[in-house]
């Protein structure tokens, strides 16, 4: 049954129509000029249940991961995974229901911010990678602990952009607040783009640091277990710059008809879902804790920390008193400042 399209006299003082109104359809739907819009299109009911079953699926396996292999910082995971089923499960409701403002909120929010929890995630992941693997547990100095802060602090920075913006994306907008809500999200989107190209530039200098250890046989071959997750990260980079790339040429191709990327739900089931859907299923297939395992794989609490400096402070204060130069009766003569010699010698090989 289509809706049936009349016109609304116009408030203003020119008199002329500024939009029109139509009389919905038995599931709510209306055409996307309409007034009383709330969707671009008319969500399909069976593709949003497809993909509430498969995003439901990957939360409870994701859940039960992270508690067998005892991985707490798997909640970024699970909460990427839960917001991707809430945005789904709200899109089958309103599939029934096109005229609830609050479905088509829901649904679009956090379908639109569920790929920044799968970020952090990587982000997350990346840098207890570093920190059981590589010999300095940094990259380019920068310590392992650090990139992962660093980089959820910036994703989080693009949630915060990227949620503001999103929160004016809404049909029953009106035009200017629609435009600035595309721009403010664009924004975010490309702030996020920016920081995945550094954060692989970090991945590709500890996949060649750990091929050059590979080189000269100083790795053991259960170590040679990060080549698999490296890869994987690879992977779920590629599919979030894929989805960004998605928004960024949706949005800045502008809401006319001229644009078919907002008005055919395809697009979005395409290049949105599915790559959030491949990049999940891939860290459940290749889950961390398959991986990083043992008390190295963790980062060390804050208690640990502090114990860490203030040994460290005082061995110093000792080895002054000594004479050494910085360096006291427990100084290990293979390593200097963090770098094993032989290390030393490998990085610096071309």
């Amino acid at each position: 049954m289509s809706a049936t399209v009349t016109f609304l006299p116009s408030t203003t003082a020119t008199a002329i129509p500024s939009c029109v109104t139509a009389t919905p359809n038995k599931y709510g739907y209306v055409p996307p000029e309409a007034c009383n819009a709330q969707w671009a299109y008319s969500p399909s009911f069976s593709a949003a249940i497809a993909y509430a079953v498969l995003f439901g699926i990957l939360t409870i396996t994701q859940t039960a991961l992270a508690i067998f292999h005892r991985k707490g910082f798997c909640w970024a995971m699970i909460m990427g995974a839960l917001w991707e089923l809430v945005a789904f499960v709200s899109r089958a409701m309103a599939a029934h229901n096109q005229q609830s403002a609050a479905l088509s909120f829901v649904s679009n929010i956090f379908f639109l911010l569920a790929p920044l929890w799968i970020n952090a995630f990587a982000y997350m992941t990346a840098g207890r990678m570093i920190w059981t693997f590589h010999p300095d547990k940094a990259i380019w100095k920068i310590k392992a602990i650090s990139i992962g802060k660093y980089f959820v602090w910036l994703d989080i920075l693009s949630f915060l952009v990227q949620g503001i913006g999103g929160t004016m994306l809404n049909p029953g907008n009106d035009a200017s607040a629609m435009k600035l809500g595309q721009n403010i999200y664009m924004a975010g989107v490309g702030g996020q783009q920016f920081f995945i190209v550094l954060f692989t530039a970090l991945i590709v200098r500890f996949h060649l640091d750990m091929g050059r250890l590979q080189k000269v046989g100083m790795m053991q071959p259960t170590t040679l277990r990060w080549k698999t997750l490296a890869y994987a990260l690879y992977a779920v980079l590629a599919l979030i710059s894929m989805r960004i790339i998605y928004r960024l040429i949706e949005f800045s191709a502008g809401a006319g008809v001229s644009n078919p990327l907002p008005y055919h739900e395809i697009y979005p089931l395409i290049l949105d879902a599915f790559p959030m859907v491949t990049a999940i299923t891939i860290l459940t297939v290749i889950h961390p804790g398959m991986v990083l395992k043992g008390p190295e794989s963790e980062f060390p609490s804050r208690k640990e920390t502090r114990a860490a400096k203030k040994a460290k402070k005082a061995e110093k204060k000792a080895a002054k008193n000594k004479g050494f130069m910085g360096l006291d009766s427990n100084y290990e003569p293979t390593r200097v400042l963090g770098y094993n010699h032989v290390w030393k010698h490998v990085v610096d090989q071309p």
